[in-house]
């Protein structure tokens, strides 16, 4: 069965001072219009668990869901949507970096792009800001059934050669995904797994806490 089977809402955090105490999680992020909610609920195989708006940028919170195993996924307010007023993009982006940067419970990150349009302008700027905590990055090639075949596998292509100078720097894998047809979804699971994995390993290995920097994506 997929990691994120069984999930249920946990609690939606507006600062860091409302971050829950979790064992390890996973952080989804990605531009407001890329599909991250119907990731989620395509990935934990729930109609409704993350809301899915017409109206991008609608998640301004972070929201935490608890999966079986006890860990949990951690969905972020989308970036790159301007059409909301500047105090409440200026505190996404506060939120956001430090979060990213803060938080030692993060195993890894999945980010969501539209297969359409990846690799945007403000994917490569979280792609370099989370570089800095040296945890992996796994990127959703999303609404991958929008392309031919042959388009998605000419997509891919291209987004993994673009990905090749990062390599010595930064863990990053990245594959195609479709919240419609259900493409992909066994291969998110089993990167997830290996970030728990890994995640449990290192709690074993070191005590708990280690020092923290403050972040800001700008």
């Amino acid at each position: 069965m997929n990691i994120f089977h069984n999930a249920k809402f946990s609690i939606t955090a507006n600062d860091l001072n409302g971050l829950p105490d979790t064992p390890a999680e996973i952080a989804f992020v990605g531009r407001s219009n890329a599909g991250k909610s119907s990731a989620i609920n395509a990935l934990c195989n729930h109609v409704r668990l993350a809301f899915v708006s017409k109206t991008p940028g609608r998640t301004q919170h972070i929201n935490f869901f608890e999966l079986a195993n006890g860990c949990f996924l951690a969905d972020l307010p989308g970036y790159g949507y301007a059409q909301v007023p500047e105090p409440v993009r200026a505190h996404w982006v506060k939120l956001l970096g430090s979060y990213l940067q803060t938080r030692r419970q993060i195993a890894g990150l999945l980010l969501i792009m539209d297969a359409r349009h990846p690799l945007k302008p403000q994917d490569w700027q979280m792609l370099d800001f989370f570089a800095a905590t040296g945890k992996p990055v796994h990127i959703l090639l999303s609404k991958a059934d929008k392309l031919s075949k042959n388009e998605q596998i000419k997509t891919l292509s291209a987004v993994k050669k673009s990905l090749q100078p990062l390599g010595e720097r930064q863990e990053v894998s990245v594959q195609l995904f479709s919240s419609l047809k259900k493409q992909g979804l066994d291969e998110v699971g089993a990167v997830a797994a290996e970030w728990f994995a890994r995640a449990a390993a290192a709690a074993d290995a070191e005590p708990a806490g280690g020092g923290e920097t403050d972040g800001k994506i700008g």
